[in-house]
């Protein structure tokens, strides 16, 4: 097993749901580290330089003018092949065909609303934790627990 860090965010709608420690609670209790994490307002620059891979969809508008709502919890967890694992316990992206039992199968209703963004793979989460955090705002740390999450 590698250990690795991902981005997350926790969207404006599970922010204004009330939901932001229930999912951050989710993460920590599979041994999921946290070391970054910030409450912010999106500007559009920032949505839009997030979402840029997908600036000729339909999409793309929508989701700017979504994540720039209201306020969004960015986070950099780290852990034993995180990105993998951060993306199984979120489900599917459709909530309506995410298993219960993960984030969205739990918490969504509509892909519109889905709850949560987690990078899909190393590349993506090095470019999305670069555009959100500085080094300086990145904890290094060992958690009591770590010895005993993996052989």
């Amino acid at each position: 097993m590698k250990k690795e860090r991902t981005f997350v965010m926790i969207k404006p709608d599970a922010v204004q749901r009330g939901l932001v420690g229930n999912i951050i609670s989710r993460f920590e209790r599979k041994g999921i580290k946290l070391v970054a994490m910030k409450l912010a307002s999106v500007s559009k620059e920032l949505a839009e330089k997030h979402y840029e891979i997908h600036k000729d969809k339909p999409f793309f508008e929508p989701t700017v003018e979504y994540i720039t709502s209201s306020p969004v919890v960015a986070m950099i967890l780290e852990g034993n092949n995180a990105i993998e694992m951060v993306r199984g316990m979120m489900g599917a992206t459709d909530p309506q065909k995410a298993d219960v039992g993960t984030i969205r199968g739990d918490f969504g209703q509509f892909i519109g609303r889905n709850i949560v963004h987690g990078s899909d793979g190393p590349d993506t989460a090095e470019f999305e934790m670069n555009l959100w955090f500085k080094p300086e705002e990145i904890a290094n740390y060992t958690r009591i627990d770590e010895g005993w999450l993996s052989e």
